[in-house]
């Protein structure tokens, strides 16, 4: 197995996940649905074609029906250098597309976003965390741990699943994703981009095909080919040793986390990542990983040992 060294600088800071400041600067945006579902037949075309420029100037009084300004000057951004495809412009508007896939902690929503002085047009997913009220809140416990808070009366609330406490474990998750995902992606990691943070909203980069708007596939999801499961498993057994090197687990890994996207393997769902020794219970979560997305692997006839990938990981994280 290769063995993978990261820059300890992007290394997770507790202070991300001490309190829901990030929260309070910046709630996040309420946004109009004008589309309820993203169906492969659905007819609605974009709003302007992915990658079309068009010399028509839009003024803000004139944004189309359902759209809303950019948040992107006002939101929390993602690591440089930003990709040459998002459009960072605060002269550019947003346009719900609908539904990509809903879950217990958070839904993912398609948002294409639209440079009002070119007509320059990308992609996004929106994820967005359930309010305090409407979140599953089952797993939290094992995953915080290790998660250090500044504040006592913070750690309280948490602890006691408070309302308060609920919004700041919201809080949490959605900052938890973008700073590893920030880190993870200036590492080379397979992982989306992420674009901004706004509140608990997450806007990052589309897995997907642009053109049909249809999201990329997860790994569960893929065919049975032997070969095509062989080349995978060697990007996925990169992709955890670099997890590892960096000092930490998916703690949710499985073959629904990942997606597949022209033959190039990506992680998703971060917001659990665990600290494989600031948790307690991270070589447990690590172990739980390994098995399985390797009994996923065996499936497809490749040789994938649970046990030697967990020791490689604990091998890569250790100075």
């Amino acid at each position: 197995m290769p063995r993978f060294r990261f820059d300890r600088r992007h290394d997770l800071d507790t202070d991300d996940f001490d309190d829901i400041d990030a929260v309070r600067r910046h709630p996040a945006p309420s946004r109009r649905r004008s589309h309820p579902r993203v169906a492969d037949d659905d007819p609605t075309p974009l709003l302007i074609a992915p990658g079309a420029v068009t010399d028509e100037s839009f003024a803000d009084d004139r944004l189309p029906a359902g759209a809303t300004l950019s948040t992107y000057p006002e939101s929390d951004h993602g690591p440089r250098p930003v990709p040459g495809w998002v459009i960072t412009s605060g002269d550019a508007f947003d346009v719900e597309l609908g539904v990509v896939k809903t879950g217990k902690e958070a839904d993912v929503d398609l948002v294409q976003r639209v440079d009002m002085a070119t007509g320059r047009t990308v992609l996004l997913a929106a994820k967005r965390y359930r309010s305090a009220q409407h979140r599953m809140f089952h797993r939290d416990a094992g995953y915080l741990e290790g998660r250090a808070v500044r504040r006592s009366r913070e750690m309280r609330a948490m602890g006691n699943r408070t309302e308060f406490g609920r919004q700041l474990i919201a809080g949490q998750w959605a900052a938890a994703e973008f700073s590893m995902l920030g880190r993870l992606w200036s590492a080379g990691v397979p992982v989306p981009y992420p674009v901004q943070m706004s509140g608990t909203e997450l806007l990052l980069e589309f897995i997907g095909d642009v053109a049909t708007r249809t999201a990329a596939p997860r790994l569960a999801e893929t065919p049975r080919d032997r070969d095509a499961a062989r080349d995978l498993w060697q990007q996925c057994v990169a992709a955890v040793l670099a997890l590892g090197a960096a000092g930490y687990t998916h703690g949710d890994l499985s073959p629904y986390n990942v997606l597949v996207h022209d033959g190039r393997l990506v992680l998703i769902d971060l917001p659990q990542v665990v600290d494989l020794f600031g948790n307690p219970q991270g070589l447990e979560f690590l172990a739980r990983d390994c098995r399985n997305i390797c009994t996923w692997f065996a499936s497809r006839g490749v040789d994938a040992d649970a046990e030697q990938l967990t020791r490689d990981v604990i091998d890569a994280a250790s100075p």
